[in-house]
């Protein structure tokens, strides 16, 4: 079997693979960009998996002329710019010892070694440069079922790095067979090693739910988290019901995993996925607006469209009902809106903090009219 696409041939990739082939070393396409080419998806990161060490990469690449950057080199990664596109190259390793978060590796010859300490099978696919694929550990038939598996032994693969819990759950919504399930052994696994996740950075745990709730549709992922104990371990109170009917009412708009966070909700979200100030302020206006009823354009017009869509589409899963006729028309139109009033227009009769909560007082009163209210009737 072969993959093929405008990635493998880019003239900086074969350039690198040449190089490194041509210093007496193997140079193998490895992880995402395989599975994906095989599974007819977009490729974007390249991972190339080689047995010479980092030093000997570096020097080959320096002298084809390629920009070499040491992002890693304890773990045996260099970065080779060739052709303005960027190759992460990493040494076959082989893992000595482990903590759960992180693991003491050695450099290996071997591509069992390297595929053996590999997170699931799908990612353990290598491909020689001219497309060539090479299954060490017989993962290419779990890829095409899509079924997400653990490499080996799921326990322990999990407890070489806990966070493997939270991507198992995330390559199920990108990548698994809604309709297949998900692999008992590996659920049987993540919930007996639930108190490892307590060992993870709250950094490492946001950047996965973020990418889970990224998927074009985490419900049954999110929903086997709850049963399986590892949603409440990683954001306490969470409830995954709405989830389902959300994911139903945003039909064919773009996937927001700030609204699918929202819906799920859980106490101290911002510290338990460490959300930026920013994030933590949209998902926070979600939150606040699910219980009230503000109109759809007075939404636009204060929050904007993006957050607005949110909100209306938040509060109709939470709420178990259906959107509003015309939300998005509504939505637009408030956020097209100018308020017809200034302060120019109360002044000099109103001032000071007088001025400020009539026009506060007339805001309230324009936004609860759909904003159908003239200056003139305002005023009145």
């Amino acid at each position: 079997m072969k993959i093929s696409g405008d990635w493998l041939d880019h003239p900086g990739t074969q350039a690198l693979c040449r190089a490194i082939e041509g210093g007496g070393f193997r140079a193998l396409l490895v992880g995402g960009s395989v599975r994906n080419a095989l599974l007819r998806v977009p490729v974007s990161d390249i991972d190339i998996a080689t047995d010479a060490d980092p030093q000997n990469v570096t020097d080959i690449a320096t002298r084809a002329g390629f920009r070499v950057v040491p992002t890693g080199l304890d773990h045996g990664t260099v970065t080779v710019i060739a052709e303005d596109r960027a190759h992460e190259v990493t040494t076959f390793r082989k893992d000595i010892a482990t903590d759960g978060r992180r693991a003491v590796v050695a450099f290996s010859d071997r591509i069992e070694d390297d595929a053996a300490r590999r997170d699931f099978t799908m990612n353990a696919l290598y491909a020689a440069c001219d497309g060539t694929v090479i299954d060490p550990l017989g993962g290419l038939p779990d890829l095409m079922a899509r079924r997400v598996r653990f490499v080996g032994d799921a326990q322990a693969r999990i407890r070489e790095d806990y966070l493997r819990s939270l991507r198992f759950f995330r390559f199920h919504a990108h990548f698994g067979d809604p309709d297949a399930g998900i692999d008992p052994e590996a659920l049987a696994a993540i919930a007996a090693n639930i108190a490892g996740l307590e060992t993870l950075s709250r950094e490492r745990v946001g950047a996965e739910v973020r990418k889970l709730l990224s998927a074009p549709d985490p419900a049954p992922a999110v929903a086997a988290m709850a049963a399986t104990g590892v949603l409440g371990a990683v954001l306490v109170g969470a409830n995954p019901q709405a989830l389902a009917h959300l994911i139903h009412l945003e039909g064919g708009l773009s996937p927001r995993w700030q609204r699918r966070l929202a819906v799920l909700g859980g106490e101290k979200m911002a510290k338990a996925l460490r959300l930026s100030r920013a994030e933590a302020t949209d998902v926070g206006h979600i939150r606040d607006e699910l219980g009230r009823l503000t109109k759809a354009s007075a939404l636009g017009w204060t929050y904007g469209v993006g957050t607005a869509t949110d909100i209306i589409l938040a509060r109709a899963a939470v709420m178990e009902q259906a959107l509003p006729p015309g939300w998005q028309a509504d939505i637009a139109r408030g956020a097209a809106s100018v308020f017809p009033v200034s302060a120019a227009d109360l002044m000099p009769g109103v001032q000071g903090p007088a001025l400020g909560a009539a026009l506060a007082a007339l805001e309230r009163r324009w936004l609860n009219s759909d904003l159908r209210l003239t200056r003139d009737q305002l005023l009145a």
